[in-house]
């Protein structure tokens, strides 16, 4: 008697083992309750308003030194606009991918950064004196790359850059048109950042629902969209000629200012993993970000660590990209093979955040992808 009840006991030691083993492999039942709107919180808070917030403080900077440049422009001047422009423009890097609220309304982005910016629209609008600076087919002669060109590019030296703005006959026209762009600038800045302080914030934080048009499924998209086509295509793959029979070098970044195009590169790359990460701006703080939700969702499912991955492959995809020549313009022209090594790096993670982050998410790819590869 003694024995059967030995073996009874054991018997129910092991089911109960197994069972307690079987319920660790799907933690919640499996189901997604992630605090979507913790992570919104964080994103909107300690992400995107200190963001926009400093791109706003960086731009009037620009627009006091160019108020100085324009009462009195000088060499001296003119460099010290060119460092205000420089350094709003790296901060221009951690607000682009927030295609959403007014910045999508307004068509922020197309305003603020569409390279190559188009000489003969510059020239043309200099000579006329009438544009209108908001208008699609000025996208190319507005923002950071104009600026580009009109402190950098108009000349081969700087006293005949300057000497552009002081001549009597084409001076007032540049200078009008140099003023006209760093207010319009600040103008757009300021009016996505008031939209955000003034009620917008709200809004998103509490779009947590998972539908095409929720913050969440569009800021997942966003993220991806400027990771593959704001930064992978635009600042490495059209320049190494990725998409063309040739290399097309004169397309990078900041081509003008010729040494600044890594520089705005490398600061994206590490803003895409700030964000991803949930790294406040500017500050060595993390809160929720998409890493956080992809280890929620590999406990509950035991899948693949999707955040170490991609962390991984990011740091890959920066080491390639701190190998480039300060001139991005230059090294292509000198060895298009380190180009298309960075490019390839940048590539793979695109696919595991297109593809498996969206996938774990559940969130569906809002855009087409015409780039063909």
């Amino acid at each position: 008697m003694k024995r059967v009840i030995f073996v009874f006991i054991a018997a129910l030691t092991v089911y109960a083992c197994s069972s307690s083993d079987d319920s660790s492999d799907t933690v919640n039942n499996g189901k997604d309750d992630f605090n979507r709107g913790g992570l919104l919180t964080n994103v909107a808070d300690k992400i995107i308003i200190p963001s926009y917030e400093d791109l706003s403080t960086k731009l009037n900077d620009l627009q006091e030194e160019k108020d100085n440049f324009i009462a009195s422009p000088s060499e001296i001047n003119l460099i010290a606009l060119r460092d205000k422009w420089l350094s709003a423009y790296k901060v221009w890097q951690s607000v682009e991918m927030y295609n959403i609220g007014k910045a999508e309304e307004i068509n922020y982005a197309f305003q603020m950064n569409v390279y190559p910016t188009s000489i003969d629209d510059i020239e043309s609008n200099v000579g006329s004196g009438t544009y209108d600076l908001t208008h699609p087919n000025n996208n190319d002669a507005v923002g950071f790359p104009a600026l580009d060109y009109l402190l950098f590019g108009l000349a081969e030296t700087n006293a005949d850059i300057v000497e552009k703005y002081t001549n009597t006959t084409s001076g007032a026209g540049y200078k009008t048109y140099l003023s006209d762009l760093v207010n319009q600038m600040n103008i757009l800045t300021e009016t996505v950042l008031t939209d955000w302080k003034s009620g917008y914030r709200e809004t998103f934080i509490a779009s947590t629902e998972n539908t095409a048009t929720s913050a969440f499924n569009k800021l997942a998209n966003d993220f991806v969209f400027y990771f593959e086509k704001g930064l992978r295509a635009n600042k490495v793959g059209i320049p190494a000629g990725v998409f063309s029979t040739t290399p097309l070098p004169s397309k990078v970044e900041a081509f003008y200012s010729d040494k600044n195009s890594k520089d705005l590169l490398v600061a994206a790359v590490q803003n895409i993993q700030d964000f991803f990460n949930g790294k406040a701006y500017n500050s060595t703080t993390t809160g929720t970000g998409f890493a956080d939700y992809l280890d929620y969702l590999n406990d509950i499912t035991q899948g693949e660590d999707l955040n170490a991955i991609i962390n991984g492959k990011i740091n890959d995809a920066s080491a390639k990209v701190l190998e480039l020549d300060a001139s991005l313009s230059n090294q292509v022209d000198v060895d298009n093979v380190k180009m298309t090594e960075a490019y390839d790096a940048l590539q793979k993670v695109v696919v595991l955040i297109k593809v498996d982050m969206l996938q774990a998410f559940s969130v569906n790819v809002d855009y087409t992808d015409a780039d063909g590869d």
